[in-house]
């Protein structure tokens, strides 16, 4: 499964997105490629086949509440 999530006024640095993310996934996923533009910004995830799509997807969502983001990310999955 590929994930974008796309940002709109990030008010944290893009990194920290980042790390949690990567520490929310461990071995279930990576990030794959990352893009900034005019007040937006994206992270491409490819989550590993056999990974229940639905709590990697959870596990990303806990991660932007901690960090206080939620509100500002999109998702868009694809298989």
């Amino acid at each position: 499964m590929f994930v974008e999530v796309v940002f709109t006024g990030l008010p944290i640095d893009r990194d920290e997105v980042e790390e949690a993310f990567e520490a929310a996934l461990g071995p279930d996923g990576e990030i794959t490629g990352a893009g900034t533009g005019v007040g937006r910004c994206h992270l491409d995830l490819k989550i590993v086949a056999g990974t229940e799509s639905g709590r990697a997807l959870d596990r990303l969502r806990a991660a932007l509440a901690e960090l206080g983001v939620a509100a500002l990310a999109t998702f868009n999955v694809s298989d």
